[in-house]
Protein backbone atom coordinates (compact mmCIF):
# COMPACT_ATOMS: atom_id res chain seq x y z
CA UNK A 1 0.00 0.00 0.00
CA UNK A 2 1.26 3.19 -0.61
CA UNK A 3 0.33 6.55 0.93
CA UNK A 4 1.04 10.03 -0.81
CA UNK A 5 2.08 12.95 1.61
CA UNK A 6 1.33 16.07 0.76
CA UNK A 7 4.16 18.70 1.93
CA UNK A 8 2.79 22.12 1.46
CA UNK A 9 5.51 25.18 1.56
CA UNK A 10 5.40 26.25 5.34
CA UNK A 11 4.27 22.52 6.60
CA UNK A 12 4.86 21.59 10.03
CA UNK A 13 7.61 18.98 10.20
CA UNK A 14 6.22 17.13 13.34
CA UNK A 15 3.17 16.64 11.82
CA UNK A 16 4.84 14.90 8.54
CA UNK A 17 7.36 13.02 9.98
CA UNK A 18 4.75 11.03 12.22
CA UNK A 19 3.17 9.79 8.76
CA UNK A 20 7.31 8.62 7.80
CA UNK A 21 8.11 7.01 11.17
CA UNK A 22 5.05 5.28 11.97
CA UNK A 23 4.68 3.68 8.42
CA UNK A 24 8.30 2.86 8.80
CA UNK A 25 8.09 1.20 11.75
CA UNK A 26 4.87 -1.00 10.43
CA UNK A 27 7.05 -2.07 7.31
CA UNK A 28 10.62 -2.17 8.83
CA UNK A 29 9.66 -4.09 11.98
CA UNK A 30 6.89 -5.76 10.59
CA UNK A 31 6.81 -6.17 6.51
CA UNK A 32 3.52 -4.71 6.77
CA UNK A 33 3.40 -3.71 2.88
CA UNK A 34 3.55 0.38 3.79
CA UNK A 35 5.29 2.53 1.90
CA UNK A 36 4.99 6.69 2.41
CA UNK A 37 5.86 9.07 -0.85
CA UNK A 38 6.68 12.60 -0.07
CA UNK A 39 5.00 15.03 -3.10
CA UNK A 40 5.17 18.94 -3.42
CA UNK A 41 4.98 21.96 -5.88
CA UNK A 42 8.51 21.72 -6.20
CA UNK A 43 11.27 19.03 -5.48
CA UNK A 44 12.65 20.92 -2.30
CA UNK A 45 10.03 22.10 0.29
CA UNK A 46 10.53 24.76 2.36
CA UNK A 47 8.86 23.58 5.93
CA UNK A 48 7.67 25.97 8.63
CA UNK A 49 10.98 27.03 10.33
CA UNK A 50 12.68 27.03 7.36
CA UNK A 51 13.88 23.45 7.24
CA UNK A 52 14.30 22.15 3.68
CA UNK A 53 12.97 18.51 2.39
CA UNK A 54 13.09 17.15 -0.57
CA UNK A 55 10.21 15.32 -2.09
CA UNK A 56 9.78 12.44 -4.10
CA UNK A 57 7.57 13.40 -6.40
CA UNK A 58 5.54 16.39 -7.63
CA UNK A 59 2.14 16.87 -7.04
CA UNK A 60 1.70 17.38 -11.08
CA UNK A 61 3.22 13.95 -11.60
CA UNK A 62 0.89 12.21 -9.33
CA UNK A 63 -1.68 9.57 -10.59
CA UNK A 64 -4.15 8.79 -8.10
CA UNK A 65 -4.39 5.10 -9.01
CA UNK A 66 -1.22 4.57 -7.85
CA UNK A 67 -2.06 5.48 -4.20
CA UNK A 68 -4.46 3.94 -1.16
CA UNK A 69 -4.22 6.75 0.83
CA UNK A 70 -3.68 10.55 0.78
CA UNK A 71 -1.88 12.31 4.36
CA UNK A 72 -1.57 16.37 4.39
CA UNK A 73 0.05 17.85 7.53
CA UNK A 74 -1.24 20.96 8.38
CA UNK A 75 1.73 24.39 8.93
CA UNK A 76 1.94 27.94 9.49
CA UNK A 77 0.35 30.94 7.37
CA UNK A 78 3.21 33.03 8.22
CA UNK A 79 5.71 30.96 6.03
CA UNK A 80 3.23 30.13 3.24
CA UNK A 81 1.50 27.14 4.25
CA UNK A 82 -2.07 28.25 2.65
CA UNK A 83 0.05 29.45 -0.67
CA UNK A 84 -0.11 26.06 -2.18
CA UNK A 85 -3.13 24.02 0.23
CA UNK A 86 -5.64 26.42 -1.21
CA UNK A 87 -4.41 25.79 -4.66
CA UNK A 88 -6.60 24.26 -7.18
CA UNK A 89 -4.26 21.96 -8.19
CA UNK A 90 -4.07 20.60 -4.18
CA UNK A 91 -7.72 20.44 -4.39
CA UNK A 92 -7.93 18.67 -7.57
CA UNK A 93 -6.26 16.17 -6.13
CA UNK A 94 -7.85 15.62 -3.06
CA UNK A 95 -11.36 15.90 -5.27
CA UNK A 96 -9.93 12.64 -7.19
CA UNK A 97 -8.86 10.67 -3.75
CA UNK A 98 -11.95 10.91 -2.05
CA UNK A 99 -13.98 10.17 -5.32
CA UNK A 100 -12.55 6.56 -5.66
CA UNK A 101 -13.08 6.54 -1.39
CA UNK A 102 -9.73 6.22 -0.53
CA UNK A 103 -8.33 7.15 2.96
CA UNK A 104 -7.54 10.81 3.59
CA UNK A 105 -5.78 12.00 6.77
CA UNK A 106 -5.17 15.51 7.85
CA UNK A 107 -3.46 17.01 10.90
CA UNK A 108 -4.32 20.02 12.79
CA UNK A 109 -4.95 23.08 9.87
CA UNK A 110 -4.16 20.36 6.99
CA UNK A 111 -7.83 19.97 7.48
CA UNK A 112 -8.50 23.75 5.57
CA UNK A 113 -7.59 22.09 2.75
CA UNK A 114 -10.39 19.33 2.30
CA UNK A 115 -12.46 22.03 3.60
CA UNK A 116 -11.20 24.77 0.20
CA UNK A 117 -11.68 20.99 -1.87
CA UNK A 118 -15.20 21.10 -0.81
CA UNK A 119 -15.26 17.33 0.47
CA UNK A 120 -16.42 18.44 3.74
CA UNK A 121 -19.69 19.82 3.02
CA UNK A 122 -21.89 18.90 5.31
CA UNK A 123 -19.72 16.30 7.09
CA UNK A 124 -18.43 16.50 10.10
CA UNK A 125 -14.53 17.19 11.04
CA UNK A 126 -12.36 19.67 12.82
CA UNK A 127 -9.13 21.79 12.68
CA UNK A 128 -6.81 23.46 14.80
CA UNK A 129 -9.41 24.65 17.82
CA UNK A 130 -7.31 26.86 20.06
CA UNK A 131 -6.69 30.52 19.32
CA UNK A 132 -10.32 30.82 20.42
CA UNK A 133 -11.60 28.49 17.44
CA UNK A 134 -10.29 30.40 14.55
CA UNK A 135 -9.30 27.90 12.25
CA UNK A 136 -12.77 25.99 13.52
CA UNK A 137 -15.06 28.67 12.31
CA UNK A 138 -12.71 28.82 9.11
CA UNK A 139 -13.35 25.32 8.31
CA UNK A 140 -17.36 26.06 9.49
CA UNK A 141 -17.51 28.56 6.22
CA UNK A 142 -17.20 25.76 4.31
CA UNK A 143 -20.15 24.03 4.96
CA UNK A 144 -18.39 21.66 7.63
CA UNK A 145 -19.76 20.42 11.00
CA UNK A 146 -17.32 21.31 13.43
CA UNK A 147 -16.24 18.40 15.76
CA UNK A 148 -14.52 19.84 18.84
CA UNK A 149 -12.39 16.67 19.58
CA UNK A 150 -9.02 15.72 18.84
CA UNK A 151 -9.53 13.23 16.00
CA UNK A 152 -12.63 12.90 13.69
CA UNK A 153 -13.05 10.49 11.53
CA UNK A 154 -15.86 10.45 8.87
CA UNK A 155 -16.08 7.70 6.29
CA UNK A 156 -13.34 8.20 4.39
CA UNK A 157 -11.93 11.20 6.03
CA UNK A 158 -9.51 11.82 9.06
CA UNK A 159 -9.12 15.48 10.89
CA UNK A 160 -7.50 16.52 14.14
CA UNK A 161 -7.15 19.50 16.32
CA UNK A 162 -3.75 20.48 16.80
CA UNK A 163 0.14 18.69 16.62
CA UNK A 164 -0.44 16.34 19.43
CA UNK A 165 -2.97 14.27 17.70
CA UNK A 166 -0.52 13.59 14.56
CA UNK A 167 0.42 10.41 16.05
CA UNK A 168 -2.79 9.10 16.51
CA UNK A 169 -4.38 10.51 12.66
CA UNK A 170 -1.19 7.93 11.90
CA UNK A 171 -2.06 5.50 13.73
CA UNK A 172 -5.76 5.58 12.69
CA UNK A 173 -4.53 5.75 8.95
CA UNK A 174 -2.58 2.78 9.46
CA UNK A 175 -5.05 1.02 11.82
CA UNK A 176 -7.76 1.59 8.04
CA UNK A 177 -5.07 0.46 5.89
CA UNK A 178 -4.13 -2.92 7.34
CA UNK A 179 -6.52 -3.27 10.59
CA UNK A 180 -6.99 -3.00 14.14
CA UNK A 181 -4.30 -6.42 14.97
CA UNK A 182 -2.25 -5.15 13.02
CA UNK A 183 -1.76 -1.72 13.62
CA UNK A 184 -2.48 -2.34 17.28
CA UNK A 185 1.36 -4.37 16.98
CA UNK A 186 3.04 -1.43 16.22
CA UNK A 187 1.57 0.71 18.49
CA UNK A 188 2.67 -1.29 21.05
CA UNK A 189 6.28 -1.54 19.81
CA UNK A 190 6.57 2.52 19.61
CA UNK A 191 5.39 2.62 23.30
CA UNK A 192 2.30 4.45 22.75
CA UNK A 193 0.23 1.56 24.35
Amino acid sequence: MKILLFLAKGFETMEASVFIDIMGWARNDFLYDVDVVTCGFQKTVISAFNVPVTVDVLLKDISVEEYDALAIPGGFEEFGFYEEAFSEELADIIRKFNDKNKMIATVCVGALALGYSGILTGKKATTYHLNNGQRQKQLAEYGVEIVNLPVVKTDNIITSYCPQTAPEVAFVLLENLIGTEKMNIVKTAMGFE
